[in-house]
């Protein structure tokens, strides 16, 4: 059995100076359209200006036939590997500052070079190279003379054009720097965000495992104590069995009902010691919570269409008391003086619905500075979803801000 032969790759170093290869940073990746649009502007922009001073500077001087030669070589060779600069911008630099001491054609070479060195970062390198292509124009210009200006003052103006040349590579380097250091802060930042939500999240489920804490143990003691009652007592009247199966089945019920909102919440370990916290609110705090902020000057209008008498399971209670609350605080921060119009209608099999609608203040009253994380709303949706009910918000067309949740309300 014979097999094909493997196809044949050029050498490794070969490969890397091939210029379908792009070598920039240390990363190596095929050049795309962009890259050969960019180096091949850069190309003609280096030619151009090589022609042009080629033609000020050298055209028509009596210059040695050598250094007519290996300024046509310099020139061609230095235009052409501005093509690898990104891979060698060093080395690319300093040929262009070696070749300035001779060769007028690789003067747009030069300047590409420069500040291609300076948008790697290389500030130190940009500086030491222009202070060569300073001491290298020397020679150049007793090879190049300018027959209208003395020598002193022709180097002046030179050093005046390679300072200028030289700062506008510093300051693309530095400019390149910013972006990239703006752009690392804004992915940091971008996943500090996604961060705190996770944990906002976290510490939303391990808060509502322990509020069902205490009511699934308040449960489970009922069926423990009834059930009890009932073993002990096997000689009890028919009456009282019945009554006590019962209670045995609502409060099996009632705890069925209240495990499922915390199905699939991590609860983290209590530790020994733990002060039993107070009752947690329910449906029928609102009219205080909404007298509290009346109290502090909010204008809150409450109404309330629930049945009467009102038979809502404890879980879907306390979510409705904190998805107002949260709604008032919101409307606190965000539009003080605003009215506020907070809507709880609901019934058996229909859900129960709450609405917070903060109208937009007149006059665009300014926001108080009061601190917020930014994940109250993601807490409220969590504990929302684990209710198995739907939370939207939101600006409306009006410019009021709506807050809505609706919630099942078991028969």
């Amino acid at each position: 059995m014979t097999t094909a032969p493997a196809p044949a790759h050029p050498p490794r170093l070969l490969r890397h100076l091939l210029p379908g290869d792009l070598h920039a940073d240390g990363v190596a990746r095929r050049r795309t359209a962009r890259d050969w649009a960019v180096d091949l502007a850069c190309f003609v922009f280096a030619v151009l200006v090589g022609l042009t001073v080629y033609d000020m500077e050298a055209a028509g001087r009596l210059v040695p036939q050598v250094i007519q030669l290996a300024d046509l070589v310099a020139g061609a060779v230095l235009c052409l590997a501005l093509f690898w600069r990104r891979r060698f911008p060093l080395a690319l630099a300093v040929a262009t500052a070696v070749a300035g001491a001779f060769s007028p054609l690789s003067g747009g070479a030069a300047v590409v070079a420069l500040i291609t060195l300076g948008a790697r970062g290389r500030l130190g390198a940009v500086l030491a190279v222009g202070a060569g292509h300073a001491v290298l124009s020397l020679p150049y210009l007793h090879l190049y003379p300018d027959p209208d200006v003395s020598f002193w003052p022709s180097v002046a103006w030179t050093w005046l054009l390679l300072a200028m040349i030289t700062g506008w590579a510093l300051v693309v380097g530095a400019r390149r720097q910013l972006v990239r250091s703006l752009r690392e802060r804004a992915v940091r930042a971008e996943a500090e965000q996604e961060l705190r939500v996770a944990q906002a999240r976290q510490l939303e489920r391990t808060r509502i495992a322990r509020e069902m804490h205490d009511v699934l143990a308040h449960r489970i003691s009922l069926l423990s104590l009834h059930a009890g009652a009932l073993e002990f007592r096997p000689d009890a009247a028919p009456e009282e069995v019945s009554r006590a199966a019962g209670v045995i089945r609502d409060s099996a019920h009632q705890a069925l009902q209240d495990l499922r909102a915390v199905i699939g919440v991590l609860r983290s370990p209590d530790e020994s010691g733990d002060e039993p916290q107070r009752p947690q609110p329910t449906l029928s705090d609102l009219p205080e919570l909404v007298a509290e902020s009346l109290s502090a000057g909010m204008r809150v209008q409450l109404t309330q269409r629930l049945p009467d008498p009102v038979e809502l399971p404890a879980h879907a209670g306390r979510t409705a008391y904190r998805v107002v609350q949260e709604g008032l605080t919101n409307a606190r921060k965000h539009a003080p003086g605003a009215a506020v119009q907070v809507a709880v209608v609901g019934a058996p099999e229909n859900g129960l619905t709450v609405e917070v609608l903060s109208r937009a203040p007149l006059g665009g009253a300014p926001a108080t500075a009061i601190p917020g994380t930014g994940t109250g709303l993601v807490g409220l949706a969590e504990r929302v979803s684990l209710a198995g009910g739907r939370i939207e918000h939101g600006r409306t067309p009006a410019g009021d801000f709506r807050l809505w949740t609706w919630q099942p309300w078991p028969a």
